[in-house]
């Protein structure tokens, strides 16, 4: 039984569901093996556009798998290739949309901060936790939870290891939308189909610009917008787009 199952409810869209409810999805190394196999796999798929990766009603992803983990030692950690998971969702150069249902913990919440947009369910809870079992965040939780909500509101969570709700990731900033729980894979399957629509090209510039440019100063920000927007007065998509805009017609674009 795979642990990840790929789907492909639409055209130009792959659904990655977690498959591991008896662990409520934590993250074994085998789990992290799918995961990583699908996104570089979906990463060279001419055909998709979007990538959803969701769990189940009750749970996203509740981090690491302690009973595989806590045995580990420093040099087993260093012979294992544990960010292979990481590199593969954070290089997808496909906007990721994160679907969330109950808890998004640990590894969990790591990963969902690594993708695009996060549509949360109203019971949907997301927390790091690893200080409670004597570790810290290991794939970025210390890192980019600080640039999401800043430094006051990711200490409190790193260090006192409280989950928040929804309600309160979406005041912080550390969601994009909040939903009916029932309604939160059917509101990102909203959503992917309205990136599909938009110029590949485009969308691909969009999110490398905007994720090369958080980590610079803003003037460097500025200059790689500007060359990725010259960029695009190559493509057909740039003058497909503006002519359909002048006719009044949907345009139809094809990447390239």
């Amino acid at each position: 039984m795979p642990l990840v199952l790929l789907e492909r409810p639409e055209d130009h869209i792959a659904l990655l569901r977690m498959n591991r409810p008896d662990a409520m999805n934590a993250l074994s190394t085998a789990v992290r093996e799918e995961l990583s196999d699908h996104f570089e796999a979906l990463s060279d798929d001419d055909d998709i556009r979007v990538i959803i990766i969701t769990g189940n009603e009750k749970v996203f992803i509740a981090g690491a798998d302690l009973k595989e983990m806590a045995s580990r030692g420093t040099i087993d950690w260093s012979l294992f290739d544990a960010r292979r998971m990481n590199r593969a969702i954070s290089a997808c150069p496909k906007p990721i949309i994160s679907a969330i249902n109950g808890f998004a913990l640990g590894g969990g919440c790591e990963i969902a901060m690594s993708t695009d947009i996060i549509i949360a369910g109203e019971g949907a809870q997301f927390g790091q936790p690893e200080i409670r079992v004597g570790i810290i965040p290991g794939a970025g939780g210390t890192q980019r939870l600080v640039r999401t909500v800043g430094k006051y509101r990711a200490n409190m969570m790193l260090l006192t290891a409280d989950f928040v709700s929804a309600a309160a990731a979406l005041e912080m900033g550390l969601v994009s939308e909040v939903v009916p729980d029932e309604e939160v894979e059917t509101r990102a399957l909203e959503v992917a189909r309205k990136i599909t629509r938009m110029p590949p090209l485009a969308v691909k510039l969009t999110k490398e610009v905007v994720n090369a440019g958080m980590d610079a100063s803003l003037e460097t920000g500025l200059l790689l917008e500007r060359k990725a927007f010259e960029i695009l007065f190559s493509s057909e998509d740039q003058k497909e787009g503006m002519q359909a805009f002048i006719e009044k017609r949907r345009p139809e674009y094809k990447g390239k």
